[in-house]
């Protein structure tokens, strides 16, 4: 086991400041390259107090915002036209990618694609909730409706008609 300080967040490892024992191999071949660490020596450990204190003030920062993104994307109803066939199935699916793209487009807000919390895309016509994870652990969520060109049609009209 190599032991190394953390200099970045690395995602089930550990916050920057942390001291983590990793695999010679992961440390050679992936942080320590990646300038994510370094080895734990007299130095590094110096080093530790200073990234400590920098990675509680940035974790301020990163929930604040998260909590201003979620406030913008929390309960809000976005709708996805998607093309059917003739027996109601989807032709192809609803990504994470298209939802993004729905999520910015409709609240202006942008989310990372690894924040969307979508085991698998979305095929079929309904309304599915959505959850967004965002930084320092804060999440979201929002109701997304896919609907059929003819069912979306019609709802316009009726909304025309009223």
């Amino acid at each position: 086991m190599a032991q190394l300080l953390l200099l970045e967040d690395v995602e089930a490892l550990g916050r920057s400041g942390e001291i983590v024992n990793v695999k010679p191999g992961y440390a050679r071949n992936f942080l320590l390259p990646q300038g994510l660490a370094v080895t734990a020596n007299k130095n590094a450990l110096r080093m530790q107090e200073r990234l400590k204190d920098e990675r509680q003030k940035r974790a301020i920062a990163d929930k604040e915002e998260s909590e201003a993104v979620a406030a913008k994307i929390e309960g809000v109803s976005l709708v996805k036209v998607v093309k059917v066939d003739h027996e109601g199935h989807m032709y192809g699916s609803v990504t994470v990618a298209d939802i993004i793209h729905l999520i910015q487009e409709h609240t202006q807000v942008e989310v990372e694609k690894k924040a969307i919390q979508l085991k698998h895309a979305i095929k079929t016509t309904g309304v599915h909730t959505v959850v967004v994870k965002l930084k320092e652990g804060v999440s979201a969520s929002f109701n997304l409706k896919v609907m059929s060109e003819e069912g979306h049609r019609a709802s316009l009209e009726e909304q025309q008609a009223s």
